[in-house]
């Protein structure tokens, strides 16, 4: 495996730690825990700056 694609693969994993990570906190806001609110929303704006990089490293390693 070439190091661009555990490059991607390091990123999507922890693209997918971040999912498994906030998804508790947004059951927990569900059932009424504002606090956990809170935490799912700086989860998820955690989330999609994590997300963008994905993508972008996956451009640029298409590109090269």
């Amino acid at each position: 495996m070439s190091e661009s694609s555990s490059n991607i693969l390091e990123a999507w994993s922890e693209v997918k730690a971040l999912v498994e990570a906030a998804e508790i906190d947004v059951v927990k806001n569900a059932g009424g825990n504002s606090a956990a609110g809170v935490r799912a929303r700086r989860a998820l704006r955690i989330l999609k700056n994590k997300s963008a990089d994905l993508v972008k490293l996956t451009i640029s390693e298409e590109k090269s």
